[in-house]
């Protein structure tokens, strides 16, 4: 059963997004508890969860770890991945500016914020209309 590599990466991902959830919500609890807004927390994982794909992907990519792909999966795709979409977003805009164009990586970054802001507002419009 748990020789189908798929399985295995499903498995890697999904118990890594439980641990990312988790810490996401510790510590926007603890923030909110001492700072008195969740906006903290939200900051605090973010810029933090960023910071660890850098450096975790960066290692790899130079190939200073040694680890097994679902072990990649686990960390990068299911607790970074759960405990901030930021540092996925993150990663996805240095590599379009590698793999592309800086434009388009400054489009994707942009288009990314805005886009979803305007999602945002569109989602609480439509709530509303419900009401």
């Amino acid at each position: 059963m748990f020789q189908d590599p798929h399985l295995r990466g499903a498995i890697a991902v999904a118990l890594g997004a439980i641990a990312g959830a988790l810490g996401r919500y510790y510590v926007t609890l603890g923030c909110t508890y001492w700072f008195g807004s969740s906006v903290y927390g939200t900051l605090l994982v973010n810029l933090a969860g960023a910071w660890v794909m850098g450096f975790f992907t960066t290692l790899m990519a130079l190939r200073v770890l040694h680890l097994p792909q679902e072990v990649i999966l686990l960390v990068s795709t299911g607790f970074l991945g759960s405990l901030t979409t930021f540092s996925t977003y993150t990663l996805d805009t240095m590599n379009l500016a590698g793999v592309y164009t800086l434009r388009l990586s400054l489009l994707y970054w942009l288009g990314t914020a805005v886009c979803g802001v305007i999602s945002l507002y569109g989602g609480i419009f439509t709530a509303r209309l419900l009401q």
